[in-house]
């Protein structure tokens, strides 16, 4: 796989939980890289990482993947909340890529009206 590829895969694996940022995962690569665990290979201008055979036996000495915990131990209410504000952030870019102005505005006025609610809410 390469950097990105990696970074979607972690986001998935969590449920939305553990999105690195690609200026976390490709020192942690090249790192890797230096310490013989995994080797780049650069395939139709792509750099792919793969595991040495180092890699692999330091990853079968690891047990439960590194990002187990994080998961396990996440509030679901707050995954939740998030893969809600992942599927308007979505709503709203396919609006932005191909609605009509009329469509534009009136998602405007939708979303602003949503963080007053969600303001409101709290206030309780």
């Amino acid at each position: 796989m390469h950097g990105y590829e990696m970074i979607q895969e972690l986001e998935t694996r969590t449920s939305g939980v553990w999105k690195p940022s690609p200026g976390s995962v490709y020192p942690t690569l090249a790192m890797l890289e230096d310490e013989g665990l995994v080797q780049s290979e650069t395939i139709a201008g792509k750099k792919l990482f793969k595991l040495t055979a180092a890699g692999g036996e330091a990853h079968a000495s690891v047990g439960e993947a590194p990002w187990a915990a994080m998961v396990r131990d996440a509030d679901p209410a707050q995954v939740q909340l998030r893969e809600a504000v992942q599927t308007v952030h979505i709503a709203a870019r396919q609006i932005a890529h191909i609605g009509t102005d009329e469509q534009k505005a009136q998602a405007v006025e939708l979303i602003t009206e949503l963080r007053r609610a969600l303001y409101l809410l709290l206030a309780g």
